[in-house]
């Protein structure tokens, strides 16, 4: 799968971070060692002093800021993300930590090529708080998932799934770190894989 990838341009990515950006920094790790063939054009950030933005700095990928709370109309968001992404030639979304519900508007802007990371195993436990909601239902295996963005909350078709154990006496401060570590493996193979994925049903990459 790699190496048919590698017969091709790099993917070209625009990501969405509104923390710390550990997973934005993860698949620019994975690119900068070559386990990935893509491109980070640019990381759009909704929250001034967001962490991602100087993670983005580190590796000389250009970071803009769209606060949310400047927009009337979440439509009115996404058009302005739309816009950047296209002003740096970015036609994969990748939703890394973005905590802003999207709208049909920027889904229909990326077909095929929207993706999002979630700290559950979907369906379970979808929305805020996931680690704490698997705590709070008392099961044993927690984890994260990558699936195609649709416009209900962590919905659409799952592309990757890791678990991860709940152990005796985790808290969401124990287990949440190990969930992570899962995420930032999981979403770069994940990438790969639905740039393969749309190669093989002769979708744009």
């Amino acid at each position: 799968m790699l190496d048919g990838l590698r017969q091709h341009p790099p993917i070209k990515l625009g990501i969405l971070a509104s923390g710390s950006g550990s997973n934005f920094e993860a698949i620019a790790q994975a690119i900068a060692d070559q386990h990935l063939n893509a491109h980070i054009q640019v990381v759009v950030y909704n929250n001034p002093g967001a962490k991602a933005a100087d993670r983005a700095a580190k590796f000389g990928i250009p970071a803009v800021l769209h606060n949310h709370r400047d927009y009337a109309q979440r439509e009115d968001l996404d058009r302005a993300i739309i816009q950047t992404f296209q002003d740096y030639d970015a036609t994969w979304l990748i939703m890394a930590g973005w905590m802003r519900r999207v709208t049909q508007v920027l889904i229909d802007a990326f077909p095929q090529r929207c993706l999002n990371i979630h700290p559950s195993l979907l369906p379970s436990f979808p929305g805020t708080h996931a680690v704490e909601q698997a705590l709070a239902a008392g099961v044993a295996i927690a984890g994260c998932t990558v699936h195609r963005v649709e416009l209900k909350v962590d919905s659409g078709p799952i592309i990757m799934q890791a678990a991860v154990p709940i152990l005796p006496g985790d808290s969401a401060d124990t287990l949440h770190p190990r969930v992570q570590v899962q995420e930032h493996r999981l979403y770069p193979a994940a990438i790969a894989l639905t740039a393969w994925q749309n190669l093989q049903h002769g979708h744009k990459i």
